[in-house]
């Protein structure tokens, strides 16, 4: 039987039954690239993550004559030293991450993107890094493109864990200061935050010449606000709780997030920033997608 997009092993609860985690990267990056051969993307073929079209003046010893043969076109093979950007992931590990209506929660759904993408990334022969941070830099491992430093930056996802209130403009504001030589900020977050704060750090990333790509994390509750019953919500930060009455709040709830989303990819846009809303339902091959199409429109 073919699978279909809600089967496929790259879907989030599919892939929350696999316990190892270079395994699950490995599954998803390799299974999305072989995807690509099939799509009609054939801009963003294997071919993109180890060659680039042949430019007038560019030495003619490397030419991929192989690959001419095969495609028509003329390929320059790209080296490792001319190629190797630097990448550094941002993880939001604060406690609102923790929210889950269904097998996978928000926190879960980021570290298997983070994990993809540094094997991606690596895959590409660029630099990978990994912060995790809530109100504070958690931890920070700064980008190689090494196979053992992926393992390290594995290693360092599976050890993750919830950590405390959400506040994001000290740190993204400390990381654009510490993260000196120009690359790509990636930040993966649900973003439930001041979005004047939120920007403001984005906009210092900006401004030290950062490339810059947001993936906006939410359940698929919070988008559709789907309940029924009567629902009593436990905010995960401060432990205060609510009975809400769901046909009573849904359309002024959803005005809110949609006018919040609208000033996000608003700002985003003036800054050049690449947005995109994922929820945790959602099967990854939709942000590694974004992810080649930022990379190969930014660079």
């Amino acid at each position: 039987m073919q699978a279909t997009p809600a089967t496929r092993f790259i879907d989030p609860e599919v892939l929350s039954r696999i316990s190892n985690l270079e395994l699950l990267a490995r599954s998803v990056v390799e299974g999305f690239v072989s995807g690509l051969h099939r799509s009609p993307y054939k801009g963003f073929s294997v071919e993109f993550l180890s060659y680039r079209p042949y430019i007038e003046g560019d030495d003619l010893m490397r030419l991929d004559w192989k690959l001419f043969a095969r495609t028509d076109r003329y390929y320059v093979k790209v080296f490792q030293d001319e190629t190797n950007t630097a990448f550094n992931l941002l993880v939001d590990v604060s406690n609102s991450m923790g929210f889950a209506s269904g097998k996978v929660s928000k926190l879960e759904y980021a570290f298997y993107l983070a994990a993809s993408l540094a094997y991606l990334i690596v895959r590409q022969r660029d630099g990978a890094g990994i912060t995790f941070f809530d109100n504070k830099i958690i931890e920070r491992i700064p980008p190689r493109s090494t196979k053992g430093h992926l393992n390290t930056i594995l290693t360092r996802i599976e050890q993750s864990s919830l950590g405390a209130e959400t506040a994001m403009g000290k740190p993204l504001h400390q990381l654009a200061e510490q993260q000196r030589r120009r690359g790509f900020m990636i930040l993966i977050s649900d973003l439930l935050d001041d979005p004047e704060a939120i920007v403001d750090g984005l906009r210092h990333f900006r401004f030290q010449g950062h490339e810059v790509i947001v993936f906006h994390i939410l359940d698929p509750q919070e988008v559709h606000f789907d309940y029924d019953d009567v629902v009593e919500f436990e905010d995960l930060e401060t432990g205060e709780k609510m009975l809400v009455v769901p046909d009573a709040v849904r359309e002024a709830y959803l005005e809110n997030l949609e006018r919040y989303r609208s000033t996000l990819r608003r700002e985003c846009a003036l800054l050049r920033i690449d947005y995109s809303l994922l929820t945790t339902d959602q099967p990854l091959d939709f942000a590694l997608f974004n992810y080649l199409a930022a990379r190969k429109r930014l660079m």
